[in-house]
């Protein structure tokens, strides 16, 4: 994992860790307890993922929770956010999924570009690059992608630029404009977005941010930031537990 980097001007400094999901793909543990709090090198997700931010000087943190949103919740207060501030986005009554839980949140974060990130993913991603890439381009979003094989890409097009979405597995394809160059990339779960992405979201209730990224890539700029040199894992199965005890065996 990284170390401490200096914050370049107008960086963001809030972010958004979306931890409300079933992790239904991480039983039996998610059974009785939220994959927020799933263990890698005796260190839950979470905590792994605050400590992340913390390394690029972000401790403002809002932090959704829907399943087994007590332990969640119990866990941040008895380790003092483990050093960050930490706001809670609650979820109980409903799951909102990515697009629906960032919306409600949406009153955290001002008028700075900021980060979200899924809590079940674990880099080393240098997200200073990642930021100065945002702040120079100025997209509505970069969305972090590697190389690595999966079943659901995001399609850019020459530049860089978000043109559509594929699933591998059922042959569906979902284009936001037409494009000669479709390159394949695997979303890593982070995002960098400018806030005036609220304003443009027509969704409402339960939605993925994938539908609101390929209605706005239609007439708005998304990019991507490839970072297939950096450690990665999602860690949403059991199997992948041992894989990313062995990429982060140390902490951060």
């Amino acid at each position: 994992m990284p170390h401490t980097s200096h914050l370049i001007p107008h960086t963001p400094n809030k972010a958004m860790i979306l931890a409300a999901g079933l992790g239904t793909r991480l039983r039996p543990w998610t059974l009785h307890h939220p994959k927020a709090l799933a263990l890698v090198n005796g260190k839950p997700l979470l905590q792994w993922n605050i400590e992340y931010l913390q390394a690029f000087g972000i401790k403002d943190v809002i932090v959704n929770v829907h399943h087994f949103a007590d332990q969640v919740i119990e866990a941040i207060k008895a380790n003092d956010g483990w050093g960050s501030n930490i706001t809670i986005s609650d979820e109980t009554d409903m799951v909102l999924e990515t697009g629906g839980g960032l919306k409600k949140a949406g009153w955290f974060f001002g008028d700075q570009p900021f980060i979200v990130m899924n809590v079940d993913v674990l880099t080393d991603m240098d997200l200073t690059a990642m930021i100065s890439f945002h702040l120079g381009h100025k997209p509505l979003a970069t969305l972090a992608v590697t190389t690595r094989n999966t079943s659901r890409y995001f399609l850019f097009d020459e530049d860089g630029k978000l043109c559509g979405w594929e699933n591998v597995l059922t042959a569906e394809k979902r284009m936001s404009r037409l494009s000669e160059v479709k390159t394949r990339k695997a979303f890593s779960g982070i995002h960098v977005i400018s806030p005036t992405i609220f304003s443009l979201m027509k969704q409402n209730g339960s939605f993925s941010m994938v539908d609101v990224y390929l209605d706005l890539a239609r007439v708005n700029p998304i990019n991507a930031f490839d970072h297939s040199d950096s450690k990665f894992i999602d860690v949403g199965k059991p199997e992948s537990i041992a894989r990313a005890e062995e990429l982060f065996y140390t902490a951060l």
